[in-house]
């Protein structure tokens, strides 16, 4: 399956190219207060580590205001300020240097603040984000168009983008988000047909790690699928240091983005000669931040072992033998002795990490 995506205009977040022909984002969000810089510092450097390429923190308040110059210094990756209500935060997020706002039109709704905000932002050439929640829609659009539908909420969309657009503001990044994963797919593909604005994906309040992850699973193969998406989210609740690798996954697994580590294993069954889940385990958290185009099996028996090993990077498979290894279909041992699996493991990972790093 060939996917083509669809064509956006692009916009930079400092050095971050967004939409045209740039790879799709990986980004997140921190859930530390941040008006504790040292802290949300630290939280942002995780999120990095693990592949996030643009880190969103959010800016409730005067002290939060306070913090952002010394966490955009320290940040390693372009930070956006979410901003809801208060206009003069805003501006003041623009002033402490960060690479991008979101705006929520639900509740920044004087137009001449939003004007304003436009105008300061592009004369650092900050771009905005429209961010459309479907928990947000005006009440005269709910009341004139049925309730909560994709309709309204592109409605809603269209009303901040004509103001940004009458304010001659180009660099706009737009998100249309509901906690229905096919209500959030139904918006945004209707938000790509109707303007060339790079869009982020993503579905909120999609819940603990499991629902979010198959939810927003859902959702973004659905639309990257179709070609739409230029930067992606997985929203989940608890630490945002979840949410990076399932976003890597998704994209991966669609072809979109290399650059990470893949590791396969095998459902278990009867035939299972050694510990799948467990070494697994142990190889996924190897592999937790680390860079490289490469792909790691664990398989439980000879059945479908012997396939994989050609197909992956390094495979580990239980044979009645005992534990063999292979690397790029060729095996490299006899029998591994259990207490030098570890070892053999990750020695060999990190030849790979170093042969094939790098991220696209």
């Amino acid at each position: 399956m060939k996917i083509v995506r669809r064509k956006s205009r692009t916009v930079s977040a400092g050095t971050l190219g967004i939409g045209g022909d740039n790879p799709i984002r990986v980004q997140s969000m921190t859930n530390t207060s941040t008006a504790d810089a040292a802290g949300t510092l630290d939280q942002i450097r995780r999120l990095a580590a693990l592949g996030a390429e643009l880190v969103r923190v959010s800016v409730p308040d005067d002290a939060s205001a306070d913090a952002l110059p010394e966490i955009v210094s320290g940040s390693p990756v372009p930070l956006a300020a979410d901003i809801h209500f208060r206009a003069d935060l805003a501006l003041r997020a623009l002033d402490s240097g960060v690479a991008k706002l979101r705006l929520n039109p639900g509740n920044m709704t004087r137009r001449a603040d939003v004007l304003e905000i436009a105008h300061r932002a592009g004369s650092l050439g900050v771009p905005i984000r429209v961010g459309i929640n479907s928990g947000s829609i005006p009440a005269d659009l709910r009341k004139s168009m049925g309730g909560v539908t994709p309709e309204s909420m592109w409605a809603a969309a269209r009303r901040h983008l004509d103001i940004l657009e009458e304010a001659g503001f180009p660099d706009i990044v737009l998100s249309m988000k509901a906690s229905d994963p096919l209500l959030t797919v139904d918006a945004v593909t209707l938000a790509a047909a109707g303007c060339d604005y790079p869009l982020h994906i993503g579905v909120t309040e999609a819940g603990p790690p499991l629902t979010a992850s198959a939810r927003s699973a859902v959702a973004a193969s659905l639309l990257l699928a179709a070609g739409i998406g230029d930067t992606i989210r997985v929203s989940i609740s608890g630490p945002p240091e979840q949410e990076v690798p399932v976003a890597w996954e998704i994209l991966s697994s669609l072809g979109l983005r290399r650059g990470r580590p893949r590791i396969v294993s095998c459902p278990t069954c009867a035939r299972t000669r050694i510990d799948v889940a467990g070494l697994a385990g142990e190889v996924a958290g190897l592999l937790s931040g680390m860079q490289g185009d490469f792909t790691v099996a664990v398989m439980g028996c000879e059945v479908n072992g012997p396939g994989e090993a050609g197909e992956a990077d390094l495979a580990v498979i239980g044979t009645p033998a005992g534990v063999v290894l292979f690397s790029g279909g060729v095996r490299l041992t006899g029998e591994v002795p259990p207490e030098e699996l570890g070892k053999i493991l990750r020695e060999g990972i990190e030849s790979l990490a170093t042969r094939r790093g790098g991220s696209s």
